[in-house]
């Protein structure tokens, strides 16, 4: 059984004719057959076989050159073939020439926006999100964007998808363990894993990935409802731990300053009662009203 991979093309620069010299040699073959025509007008008697003929073949000539020309913008490159053999590729902008028979194959070299369709994946932990990406790429090398693939806008459309539906089951959404990277928290650093794999995909077509983010990040319609009351829970556990711990801080202040200016001697069943009643006032969610005593702590 054969294994062996086909090699990759490689970009070879050329340096094909300008267009104007030839346009003026086909200009004056043009001129040429006229005048022969006409010639041949003038003395209609006299039919002379050389210089019908020779128009006939020079106009020939003249129409196989003109379909030699091309023009490049700037950032466009024609790739050449010669029945079927690559003969180069011209970079350079203006107007060229290259033998009629060549096939012409004009690829733009310019930076361009893939905007990805919402994709509907599972992340890390399982959990069903709606995911899309941006992505900016362009192609460096245009022998292997035309033969290394069979479409290389089309491949790199499909490889950037699956590239996004991979990046999505490798991170959490946004409950990761402990200092983990999620696709939520560690925005840079998933653009950047992104990126690089995207590179890694479309270098077999000669495309360069400048640029790869997020542009869409959502868990998925039927769980967003729970998933929202999951994070709103967790805001609500949150704050209630730090309105606590500013509680406790405050309480045990109020005891050491107490203590310290001496206004008060509490004993540990007096402290208890007061610790309980700033904690009520200090974690109550809504207001408190003193209960004034006018007895002892003990009647």
């Amino acid at each position: 059984m054969n294994t062996d991979k086909h090699a990759a093309n490689s970009e070879r620069l050329v340096s094909t004719p300008s267009g104007w010299a030839v346009l003026g040699l086909v200009i004056v073959m043009v001129i040429t057959v006229v005048g022969l025509f006409i010639h041949q007008g003038m003395n209609p008697t006299h039919f002379v076989p050389v210089e019908f003929f020779s128009a006939v073949l020079i106009a020939l000539l003249a129409a196989g050159a003109a379909a030699g020309f091309f023009t490049l913008q700037p950032n466009q490159a024609c790739v050449l073939i010669l029945f079927g053999a690559y003969q180069g590729t011209e970079r350079r902008d203006g107007f060229h020439w290259t033998n009629p028979f060549n096939r012409k194959i004009k690829i733009s070299m310019r930076a361009r926006n893939l905007n990805g369709d919402k994709l509907k994946v599972n992340d890390k932990s399982g959990n069903p999100i709606e995911i899309a990406a941006v992505v900016v790429w362009r192609v460096e090398d245009s022998a292997q964007a035309s033969f290394d693939v069979q479409d290389y806008e089309n491949y790199v459309r499909i490889q950037s998808e699956s590239a996004v539906r991979h990046l999505a089951n490798v991170y959490a959404y946004d409950h990761g363990e402990k200092n983990e990277i999620t696709l939520r928290s560690g925005q840079d650093e998933v653009a950047k894993a992104l990126r690089a794999e995207l590179q890694e995909r479309l270098s077999k077509a000669g495309v360069v990935v400048d640029e790869a983010r997020l542009t869409h990040l959502a868990y998925a319609p039927e769980i967003a409802g729970v998933m929202l009351r999951r994070q709103q829970a967790e805001a609500v556990i949150a704050a209630r731990q730090m309105i606590v711990h500013g509680a406790v801080s405050m309480v045990e202040m109020a005891l050491k300053e107490l203590d310290e200016k001496q206004v008060i001697q509490l004993d540990e069943e007096r402290k208890a009662a007061m610790v309980s009643n700033l904690l009520v006032v200090l974690c109550s969610e809504s207001e408190v009203h003193p209960v004034v005593n006018t007895g002892t702590l003990y009647t």
